[in-house]
């Protein structure tokens, strides 16, 4: 890593102080990461996230006092606000659904290997989604009634290409990188340069907001999914 280069800040907010310990211990081992924020419940966590900067947010689901999804809510209020990857013992659709509305960046299980947990701050950090593309598909089947013109002001942004609405529907149908650069013949450095593009234009924190977004303009229905079944 570069010395010039700040680590990327994280904060992890979990009541379990054994867990946030043994998280604390991973990411502080890297030189690109460091933890600046520990909080044990929601409330606390926006008190210290209101005086510290952070980028990426480490969320546990069930806390006491306000749990990780209304905080996550809250957080994500503000336009500046760090990036957020809920955390939870359980692989529960409706946890992830939640996660996803409030407008988290992401979803892992508590006990994920070391190496994808520090993956997935970092994927995160870069605008990238951490839920696997087959599993963006799969819940936005569900939420995707829900995201279906709950934004009837929003529109396609005029500035977008062709190529870049392309894109961007490739991606709310659950493609990943190297697929959508298979599907448009393209080099996977080309899908890359057009989705940063496509969240730049949307206004999208990262890939899981860009296809909330295709979804609450109506550039992808519940339906067509369905239909990609099979």
């Amino acid at each position: 890593m570069d010395e010039h280069v700040a680590p990327i800040a994280v904060a992890l907010i979990d009541d379990q102080q054994l867990v946030r310990a043994g998280f604390r211990m991973v990411i502080d081992s890297q030189p690109d990461l460091s933890v600046v924020v520990e909080a044990s419940d929601g409330q606390q966590a926006l008190t210290e996230l209101a005086a510290r900067h952070v980028d990426v947010v480490l969320m546990d689901v069930q806390m006491p006092k306000m749990d990780g999804i209304e905080a996550t809510r809250r957080l994500l209020a503000d336009p500046d606000a760090p990036k957020v990857v809920v955390l939870t013992t359980f692989d529960n659709d409706e946890y992830v659904m939640s996660a996803i509305r409030a407008g988290a960046s992401g979803f892992l299980l508590k006990d994920v290997p070391p190496e994808q947990l520090l993956d997935a701050i970092r994927t995160v950090h870069r605008g990238d989604a951490v839920i696997e593309a087959r599993a963006t598909r799969r819940l936005l089947q569900h939420v995707g009634p829900l995201l279906e013109g709950s934004a009837p002001e929003a529109q396609l942004p005029e500035e977008l290409t062709p190529r870049e609405v392309e894109v961007l529907e490739a991606m709310a149908y659950g493609l990943s990188n190297s697929e959508i650069a298979a599907k448009f013949h393209v080099s996977e450095t080309t899908v890359k340069t057009h989705v940063g593009r496509v969240l730049s234009k949307t206004h999208s924190r990262d890939r899981v907001q860009a296809v909330v977004f295709a979804f609450q303009i109506g550039l992808v229905k519940r339906a067509d999914l369905l239909g990609t079944e099979g």
